[in-house]
Order: C-alpha cells, then sequence, then structure tokens
C-alpha cells in the first residue's frame, strides 16, 4: 500500500446522491470520512492531493464465493446430454470445492480481490464454505482455510466480511451432507467458535470483520437456523442467506414444509436490519412485501443469476416501495459492479418491455444513480460497518475514474455515471482507496502467475476433463 494522505481533493465526486464539484475530503486517523467540503474555496485545497478524474464511492460487494472464481469461463460449454443447468453447473463446481488447499484458496482470493478492486468493489463479503480437509488437502483446518482468504485481503487491500457458513444437509430430507460435500460440514457450534477464532486472530488487521451465513434452507435444520441467528445477534453481527434462487428449491420448501422459503423465514425466523437475503429469485409479492416489512435486505447478483439460467429478480415488485437491496458477483463470471447493475436495468427492460426501469422507483431519474444510492444504503446491512459512501463518518473508500476512457471521454459531467454503468468497455480505474488509502488495481506479475499454476497445476485441468 502507499503511503496514507489525510486530504484529498476532486473537482467532481459523487455526494449524497449526485455530483458535486470542487469537493474537498478529510480522513481521520481511523480512515473514514472526518469533513466533506463541496465548492471548496481554492485557499483550503491548496495542500489536497488532487485526484485525476471524476471520484465515485467505494461499492460493497455482498455475495461472494471465491473459489469459484477458479471456473469462470470453463463451465460454458454444454452437456452432452443436453441437460446443462443450475444443477449441472453445481457438480463441476464441487469438483473443484474438494481439490482447493488453503495456500491454492489464497492463490485464487488474491486474483481475485485484485480485479474486483479494479471493478470498483473496496468491501466484499465472503460467502464461506470450504472449512474442513479433504483428499487434497489432508491438513487443512477450518481456521486455515478462512485465513487463507484473510492473508489474501490483506494482500490485494480489500476490505473483508467474513461469513462461515453453516452447511449441514444436502436437502429438506436429507439426515446429513454427501460424500462430495463432507467438507462443507459445520455446525451451530463450529461456526459461532470459527468466528471467535477468526476475531482473535485478526485483532489489528484493517478493514476485516465478520459476520454469519446459513447456506439455505434445504442445508440447515429449523433448530439450526435459530442457535446460529441467536448467536450473531448477540454478536451484533450481519446474517446471510441463499434463499429462493431455484425453482426446484421452492417446490422441494413447500413440499416438506407446507411453505415456500421466504415464507418459511419469514414465519419462523426473526428477520431484521441485519438479515440478507442472497437471490430471492423467485418470491411473490406478498413475501417482498415481508422482507421489506421487517427491514431485512436482499442480495441480487444479476450476471451469475443469468449465467445459471435461475431468472429474473423482480425488482419493482420489491424497489418500488423502497425496498432495500445490495447487488453480489457471486460465482465471479464478472467482477465489477457497473456490470452487475447494467444486467439488472437490462432484465427488467427485457422483460417489461420498457427503458430507465430502475429510475421508475427512485428519486432520480437516472437509472444509474437511483441502483448506485441503493448499493450505498444496503452496504451497512451486508456488512454491519459505515461502509456507505462519500460522507462523514463513513469509511474513506473511494474509486477515481478515467474520464479519458472510451466510455467516458467527451461526456457532460452530469451524465458520468449514466455511461460508467451503460457504455462500454470499460477502463481501469486511476486509483481505489480503502479506508484513504490507495491501493494497487494493476495486477502484478506474481499475483497473475500464481493464480495461472494454481489452476494449470493443481485445480482445474485434474478436477474434470476439459473439451
Amino acid at each position: 500500500m502507499t503511503t496514507k494522505t489525510n486530504r484529498f481533493f476532486a473537482s467532481q465526486a459523487w455526494v449524497q446522491g449526485a455530483w458535486a464539484k470542487e469537493v474537498l475530503m478529510e480522513v481521520d486517523a481511523s480512515g473514514h470520512w472526518s469533513r466533506i467540503v463541496i465548492d471548496a474555496a481554492p485557499d483550503i485545497v491548496r495542500d489536497a492531493e488532487r485526484l485525476g478524474g471524476p471520484v465515485l464511492p467505494g461499492v460493497v460487494n455482498a455475495h461472494s464465493h471465491a473459489f469459484q472464481r477458479a471456473i469462470a469461463g470453463l463451465t460454458e460449454q454444454g452437456a452432452s446430454n443436453g441437460q446443462d443447468n443450475f444443477w449441472s453447473w453445481r457438480e463441476r463446481m464441487y469438483a473443484v470445492a474438494q481439490r482447493i488447499t488453503p495456500e491454492q484458496l489464497e492463490s485464487i482470493a488474491t486474483m481475485l480481490y485484485t480485479e474486483l478492486l479494479a471493478g470498483g468493489y473496496t468491501q466484499v463479503c465472503e460467502f464461506h464454505y470450504l472449512h474442513n480437509a479433504s483428499a487434497h488437502a489432508p491438513q487443512a483446518s477450518a481456521l486455515d482455510m478462512s485465513m487463507a482468504l484473510v492473508r489474501a485481503a490483506q494482500r490485494s487491500g480489500m476490505g473483508l466480511t467474513l461469513l462461515p457458513t453453516l452447511y449441514m444437509r444436502s436437502g429438506f430430507s436429507a439426515d446429513g451432507l454427501r460424500s462430495d460435500q463432507q467438507r462443507f460440514a459445520s455446525t451451530p457450534d463450529s461456526i459461532a467458535r470459527l468466528v471467535q477464532d477468526v476475531q482473535t486472530a485478526t485483532q489489528g488487521m484493517a478493514h476485516v470483520n465478520l459476520g454469519v451465513a446459513l447456506h439455505s434452507l434445504r442445508a440447515v435444520t429449523p433448530q439450526a437456523l435459530a442457535q446460529l441467528s441467536a448467536f450473531a445477534d448477540a454478536q451484533g453481527l450481519p446474517i446471510h442467506i441463499h434463499i429462493a434462487e431455484q425453482p426446484q428449491e421452492v417446490q422441494d420448501c413447500v413440499a416438506h414444509t407446507g411453505q415456500r422459503p421466504i415464507e418459511w423465514l419469514l414465519h419462523h425466523a426473526q428477520l431484521h436490519g441485519r438479515w440478507n437475503l442472497v437471490h430471492a429469485t423467485h418470491a411473490t409479492q406478498a413475501e417482498l412485501d415481508g422482507v421489506r416489512a421487517r427491514g431485512a435486505s436482499i442480495v441480487i447478483c444479476p450476471t451469475t443469476e443469468a449465467n445459471l439460467g435461475d431468472g429474473v429478480f423482480d425488482y419493482t415488485g420489491y424497489c418500488a416501495q423502497g425496498g432495500a437491496w445490495s447487488v453480489g458477483s457471486d460465482s465471479h463470471v464478472s467482477r465489477a459492479w457497473n456490470e452487475e447493475l447494467r444486467l439488472l436495468e437490462y432484465g427488467q427492460r427485457l422483460t417489461r418491455g420498457q427503458r430507465n426501469v430502475a429510475a421508475q422507483s427512485g428519486a432520480s431519474q437516472s437509472s444509474a444513480a437511483t441502483m448506485l444510492q441503493a448499493l450505498l444504503h444496503g452496504a451497512q446491512a451486508a456488512t454491519a460497518l459505515a461502509v456507505g459512501g462519500i460522507a462523514v463518518g463513513q469509511r474513506a473508500d473511494f474509486v477515481v475514474l478515467d474520464a479519458a476512457s472510451p466510455a467516458l471521454c467527451g461526456l457532460p459531467k452530469a451524465h458520468v455515471l449514466d455511461a460508467h454503468v451503460f457504455s462500454s468497455p470499460g477502463s481501469v480505474p486511476l486509483a481505489v482507496a480503502v479506508g484513504g488509502r490507495v491501493v494497487p488495481t494493476l495486477l502484478g506479475g506474481r499475483v497473475a502467475q500464481d493464480f495461472a499454476r494454481t489452476l494449470q497445476n493443481c485445480l482445474v485441468h485434474k478436477a474434470w476433463p476439459l473439451h
């Protein structure tokens, strides 16, 4: 990381939901914004570091499985039997999950987190369930696997919310896990211990905090869900859960509980503002209304949901009344938040036959502005951190765009955010800062080489035959 400076000046910065000009931004010793001055006079910005382009807040990536970065681009050739769907993709993902050692996970995650920083993310919520040893990682412990992700975040400069994930059974009617899921095995007590062990191991580390995750309703018992969520509530931790991603999941839940997944959760869990429901792709209006009424958030992952054929989230049904949400890159077929927002809006346009759908549910005429403000609002629910934009008290995370890039050059300043989301190709930012410190966003040779070696020698080429 480069030397910290506590004063920045931007000719254009995104503040309180709009572009502001001549902005002085000061950072305190804790890495949070202590002063924001719009239309700052020349005499007070004289010793500030001048940023070379439009400045946006850093964005939280609210859903990540870092190890799945290893298979991006390698599952795009159809199955020979013609049955290619989420479940067949999952089998290939499992094959790789079994092979990863802590060292390999660190290599993959370091590559990923550096890419995510270049994509405008400054904090990532890592939904982590690779806990146990396997035949290919016989000495790995749950703490070893978790600390591999911590080391990757520290090496790259990415903020990390680690979410140790409870995974107990293979389905609603199962007593336990399949043989290829044993690496994920955990209990509420083991997850609570892991959270505490990582908290102890990361004391004094910058930008690392903890939450918990429940893999899904099919993967945990009602009693375990209640026990782990009570632990999280006592600790003030965020809670994440996959839910209603696939139609089969909804059908299985109805068959075994008599209720749809979100419906069951609304009736049996104490949802509140630190709950984050990942996907919620197949939800009724009543379920969405219930989530919104409880103050919980939904994490939408548009590029992964499209890649896996999950479906299209009912954005207008949820957001028109102010439902809270955030975005995640999940399986990492894309690693930039503007691409997630672009696909989210385009999915709505395709299904509704309208344009600028997001703008209809917000205060701005800009769909990009409406969605970005939603991301900043949903950041605290996902992380339990003050990472909500360029404002006093929030962490000093920001991204400096390259105004000379093809997507932005020559545009009026008022349309820079619109073009950043809806015009491609994107560009590498001029700078990214986490907690007021500028971090590298260009992949160093060693990072890329380690990643390539991990794939070629240890993982993908041996996990399944490539065509």
